[in-house]
């Protein structure tokens, strides 16, 4: 079923959170990386059990007793001395598993009153984070099933549904569309835990086929069961949600819902992707729409090799108990072929282990140990390592009684990597020759130095400062600025005149209280206790 507050088409919500809220999320499961995960594990136990006896809020002192009650019944219970049991619950309180919240009324005396008197309790997502975790702790293979006993209660829940619709009792219609929607949960959830363990089963068979043949006949025995029932309740669960008026039956629900939090058009939502979603389960979806609507179901047995039929320009889509029906007859189809094969490898006495065990007696016969090393590399395919090394570009920093643990990487060639040989330089590379990049790099070199030429005609012409100059004057003006700047000397504290010149004209800064500006296109040369002095260039 789809999850409540999930989009039209039953999404997860969790794919719309940004990354900082998935990151906010996985702080909860902060205890399971610790050291000491297993503490953390018992204490979140013990407020769990204060929680089921309807203590909400516990002190340390309570969290300790239940973790005494706990290791009286369990001898895993580790023992936590009572200052780190305060150091873990405000860990967990950091990682937002726990509310921590003060207790003034605790304190009985003014010393307590000044000592912190905290009371801790589950957050709400903190609480499902455990749930979680112990979720994954008390999985087990054997309790893998498919539930074909459920079938019957589905069908008198949907007729019932129909008389309630029908009667408008809307009370009877919340039990009843409640009831399937836990129903249906939990069978997608046992369908696709059967076809995960199934699929671990099928790949462990090469380590463990005396598992797979001990357990084979009831494997096949429990399918073709879950078949035979689904094959004879389908049509009628067909039949029955199609009998339902549906537009009734979600305005007399939505009526009866009480939850709080929920405006009445996100109930209204909620309850059509549910019904949507069990619709799907029992009723063929027509149109590509409704194929696509129905595709991303956050609990869809897809995870259990289902796969929705839909083909390309396709008007119907089957079912999803259908697709498990589909699904179980291949998982069948397999197992008898993973049996025809477990027992022709123990007829014919050639398996993995037998392999083994002649290739160990192999090796016990080699005459000596080199052979037997031969032998080995040769059956795993087995090479000896390639120990690469080079010199630190500058050695004299490392210490020759520095160990390669410690010593700084150097950077090894690719070639050196993966051939075992040193990079080498090559066969020189002919000289090429290509007049016409040359021709125009020349033509451009030209250019530049005609417009550098007027540019500097320019300045001589009319001067640098009393007008605005262009970039071409800019560049020339700021190159002999340079050379003049860099030919300067002092003498007596002071900075006496400084030239630069080239083949057109030659600037001189002479020293001036007043200083002098040059103006530009994009701003203006201030130059300070300077002023620039341009006169041809001597022949």
């Amino acid at each position: 079923m789809t999850e409540p507050g999930g989009d039209g088409e039953g999404r997860r919500d969790s794919l719309d959170l940004d990354a900082l809220a998935v990151s906010d999320r996985f702080r909860l499961f902060n205890f399971t990386r610790r050291d000491d995960h297993v503490a953390y594990l018992w204490v979140l136990r013990a407020l769990d059990r204060l929680r089921s006896v309807h203590q909400i809020q516990a002190h340390t002192e309570d969290v300790a007793k239940a973790l005494e009650e706990l290791a009286d019944a369990y001898d895993e219970v580790p023992p936590i001395e009572d200052g780190k049991l305060r150091e873990r619950l405000d860990a967990l309180a950091e990682d937002q598993m726990l509310h921590r919240l003060e207790d003034a009324s605790r304190a009985g005396s003014l010393a307590r009153y000044r000592n912190r008197q905290s009371v801790y309790q589950f957050s709400e997502l903190g609480y499902r984070a455990f749930t979680a975790v112990e979720d994954v702790l008390s999985a087990r293979i054997r309790d893998a099933n498919l539930s074909r006993l459920v079938f019957s209660d589905i069908l008198d829940d949907l007729r019932a549904l129909r008389a309630a619709t029908a009667a408008d009792d809307r009370d009877q219609v919340y039990r009843r569309l409640s009831r399937l929607d836990t129903v249906l949960d939990d069978m997608s959830r046992r369908a696709a835990q059967f076809h995960l363990t199934l699929g671990e089963i099928v790949r462990s068979t090469d380590t463990s086929p005396a598992t797979f043949l001990k357990y084979k006949n009831a494997l096949l025995a429990h399918m073709t069961d879950f078949m035979a029932e689904l094959d004879r309740y389908l049509p009628r669960l067909a039949a029955a949600v199609a009998d339902i008026d549906e537009a009734r039956m979600l305005e007399l629900v939505a009526e009866a819902d009480d939850r709080p939090f929920l405006s009445a058009a996100d109930v209204r939502d909620d309850w059509r992707r549910r019904w949507g979603a069990l619709r799907a389960w029992f009723a063929e979806s027509h149109g590509a729409g409704a194929a696509a609507g129905h595709a991303d179901n956050s609990n869809n047995v897809d995870n259990s090799n289902n796969r929705v039929a839909e083909e390309p320009g396709s008007a119907t889509t089957e079912s999803r108990a259908e697709g498990l029906r589909t699904a179980t007859r291949a998982a069948v189809s397999g197992v008898i072929a993973l049996l025809r094969q477990v027992t022709e490898a123990q007829r014919g006495g050639v398996n993995r282990s037998s392999q083994l065990r002649h290739l160990a007696q192999w090796v016990c016969d080699t005459p000596d140990e080199r052979a037997a090393h031969a032998l080995m590399s040769a059956a795993f395919n087995l090479r000896s390592a390639r120990h690469l090394g080079g010199v630190h570009d500058d050695a004299e920093q490392i210490s020759s009684r520095a160990t390669w643990q410690d010593a700084p990487g150097v950077d090894i060639s690719v070639t050196l990597f993966r051939r075992g040989k040193a990079p080498t330089p090559g066969v020189p590379q002919p000289a090429r020759s290509n007049p016409a990049i040359k021709a125009e790099l020349r033509r451009r070199q030209a250019e530049e130095r005609a417009a550098e030429r007027a540019a500097a005609h320019a300045l001589l012409g009319s001067g640098a400062h009393g007008r605005v100059l262009d970039d071409n004057e800019v560049k020339v003006l700021l190159r002999l600025l340079t050379l003049a700047t860099e030919a300067r000397t002092v003498v007596a504290g002071r900075v006496k005149a400084a030239t630069g010149g080239n083949d057109v004209l030659t600037m001189r800064l002479v020293p001036s209280d007043r200083g002098s500006q040059v103006r530009t296109r994009n701003g203006t040369l201030h130059l300070p206790g300077f002023e620039l002095d341009l006169t041809p260039a001597r022949r």
